[in-house]
C-alpha cells in the first residue's frame, strides 16, 4: 500500500513554449502518474521588441522561453510537481531558476548537438529525454521517476494536449497578448 502512496503523489509538470508571429505563448499542464490534469495554465504572448532582440542576442529565446513564460507557470501554479517535462529546447534553463529536474523530450528521429547523452532513449512515441547539462545530478532521479511513469503515461500525449488547448483558447479569445 505505501508503494501505491508514493505513486499516486508523483506530479509532473508539462511546458510547452509555442513561437508564433503574435509572439511566444506557453501552456503548462499539470497531471498525475496516470496523465489526469490535475491544473492547466496558459501565458499570455511575449512579443520581443527590435532593442530586445539585439541587446539579448542568442540568449533571447532562452529568456523568454525559461524565465519569462516557464518560470511564471510553474510558480503559478499551486501544486507541487517532481519533475517538469518539456518539448522546447529553449526552455530546458527553467532548470537554472527552479529546484525540480526539467528536461528535454527531443523530437522522434532527432540527435541534437549540445546536449550529451539522453537519460533515457527514444520509445515508439517519443524522442530521447535530455536533462540540463549544468545538472547532470538529476539524472538518476529523472532516471527513477521516468521508470515509474513507463507504465501509465506517454511522455508526448500532454504535450500534445497542451497544444490542443492552446488552440481552443485561441479560438475563444484567451490568448491575446497582454
Amino acid at each position: 500500500m505505501a508503494a501505491t502512496s508514493v505513486l499516486e503523489s508523483i506530479n509532473i509538470g508539462f511546458l510547452t513554449v509555442l513561437h508564433e508571429p503574435t509572439g511566444y505563448l506557453g501552456g503548462y499542464l499539470v497531471v498525475n502518474i496516470w496523465g489526469r490534469p490535475l491544473e492547466f495554465r496558459l501565458s499570455t504572448a511575449v512579443q520581443p521588441n527590435r532593442v530586445q532582440q539585439i541587446l539579448y542576442g542568442g540568449t533571447l529565446e532562452p529568456y523568454i522561453c525559461a524565465d519569462l513564460i516557464g518560470k511564471t507557470l510553474v510558480e503559478k501554479t499551486g501544486l507541487p510537481i517532481q519533475l517538469v517535462l518539456t518539448d522546447c529546447a529553449m526552455a530546458l534553463d527553467l532548470r537554472l531558476r527552479i529546484d525540480v529536474p526539467v528536461v528535454w523530450l527531443a523530437p522522434v528521429g532527432e540527435t541534437p548537438a549540445g546536449f550529451g547523452d539522453p537519460v533515457c532513449s527514444t520509445t515508439k512515441s517519443s524522442g530521447a529525454v535530455f536533462a540540463h547539462p549544468r545538472h547532470l545530478e538529476d539524472r538518476s532521479i529523472i532516471r527513477d521517476l521516468l521508470k515509474q511513469l513507463e507504465a501509465t503515461l506517454d511522455l508526448a500525449e500532454p504535450l500534445a494536449r497542451i497544444r490542443e488547448a492552446i488552440s481552443e483558447a485561441r479560438k475563444m479569445g484567451v490568448t491575446k497578448s497582454a
